[in-house]
């Protein structure tokens, strides 16, 4: 078939959306993407803080580990397109990466919008006709596959389309849940969004306490009093909850707990290097050594300084009293408090402070090899309009990234038959 015979429609202008429409039209397909928002590529700008965690340098197992359950999905994709070849896509135009903690990969200048800039350049070099503020009302299917796309009273036929809205997270940036609704009017069934990687409320008044990191900490998740998640890490206050690393990544099981009304809490071990025994001979050491100061300048010795009046209160402690008289009840209920700090969890934030959705289109649906929609031939889903997501770390880039490229090749390469 020759060049342009192949007219492929791209839904979304977002990671998935760029990758598959600039591969669409690089195997040889016209190529028209249909952008919500008045340029493509917003949400890339602003995610991994401006600086774009692109991806991560991972074992292909192990990457996988990091999306749960759905994780398998994702072998296909990743065995045709992988971090490997998306680190060369990039520094190949020009952009140098860099490898920090955790095998993540970022622009050399911590710049995300010279990723966007980058690929708005690529799509445009490759043919890709992109049409801005023209968001998609209805896909239109004829004779059983997909005919075109719907922009208000305009109509744009097509052979093949690809449908990557993104999810409904950070949604100033467009990326509100259309596709939920695209691919729900075909049949599809649509896997309940919830936030994901996001912040966490709790009943506890912590205000005080936000803007407070706190590093190698232990962070054990209760549902119901009974512990399903350990991990050490890194943790931040706000004034309203909790997030960070260690946060984000349970993030979603504490959500679905609390929407079906579990009982949520975290409990936060300041001293994981020391158990019991030795947290109190700690303790014992340091009473004795500064007995006659008060208990609130010797716990600074132990904790942070937002902490102390914290520790005080919780442990039912006199800041005033002198160190060396603390009974020894009162320095065990210390002891215990340093390695179960209780945080009962009320709530968690919106998909405006989620960095991923979860739940999306069900991937029963939709073919790993391809992209292809089981359901209507010629669609093709990617991104994180699909039920995956994955822990913080550039997984979910990755994701959005390499399902893209599979949805994009395998569009062109079967559009129209």
């Amino acid at each position: 078939m020759r060049k342009h015979h192949k007219k492929i429609i791209v839904v979304g202008g977002g990671s998935a959306g760029l990758m598959a429409a600039g591969q669409a039209a690089a195997a040889g397909a016209e190529v028209l993407l249909l952008e919500k928002m008045h340029r493509p590529g917003l949400k890339i700008g602003i995610s991994g803080k401006g600086r774009c965690n692109l991806t991560n340098i991972a074992e292909l197992p192990v990457f996988i580990e990091h999306f749960g359950k759905n994780g398998r999905f994702l072998r296909q994709p990743f065995n045709r397109f992988f971090a490997p070849e998306l680190i060369e896509f990039f520094t190949a135009r020009g952009l140098e990466v860099v490898t920090e903690r955790g095998g993540r990969v970022f622009p050399k200048n911590g710049k995300a919008l010279e990723v966007v800039r980058v690929l708005r350049r690529w799509v445009k070099e490759t043919g890709v006709r992109i049409v801005p503020a023209s968001p998609v009302k209805k896909l239109l299917v004829s004779q059983g596959r997909i005919s075109g796309a719907c922009c208000g009273a305009k109509q744009y036929p097509c052979t093949a389309a690809i449908l990557a809205t993104g999810g409904a997270s950070y949604p100033a940036t467009g990326s509100s849940g259309d596709g939920y609704r695209l691919a729900g009017m075909l049949g599809h069934r649509i896997i309940e969004p919830r936030p994901a990687l996001v912040p966490l409320e709790t009943s506890d008044n912590v205000a005080e306490l936000a803007g407070l990191h706190l590093r190698n900490i232990v962070l054990r998740l209760l549902i119901n009093g009974k512990r399903v998640h350990q991990a050490l890490g890194e943790l931040v206050f706000m004034k309203y909850g909790i997030s960070g690393p260690l946060v984000l990544c349970i993030s979603l099981i504490a959500v679905d707990a609390l929407r079906r009304g579990d009982r949520v809490t975290v409990i936060l071990d300041l001293k994981p290097g020391l158990d019991d025994h030795k947290l109190d001979l700690r303790l014992r050491r340091d009473f004795e050594k500064r007995c006659h100061e008060p208990l609130t300048s010797v716990l600074r010795g132990l904790l942070p300084r937002e902490l102390v009046g914290v520790a005080l209160g919780q442990a039912g402690l006199d800041g005033a009293g002198q160190a060396g008289m603390t009974p020894g009840k009162k320095r065990k209920k210390l002891r215990h408090w340093l390695k179960n700090f209780p945080l009962p969890i009320s709530g968690f934030r919106g998909f405006d402070e989620a960095i991923v959705t979860a739940g999306g289109v069900d991937l029963a649906q939709v073919d790993p090899r391809t992209m292809q929609s089981k359901l209507v031939p010629g669609l093709y889903i990617a991104g994180e309009l699909l039920d995956l997501q994955g822990d913080t770390g550039g997984y979910n880039l990755q994701a959005a990234f390499s399902t893209g490229w599979l949805a994009g090749r395998s569009a062109a390469a079967s559009a129209g038959e």
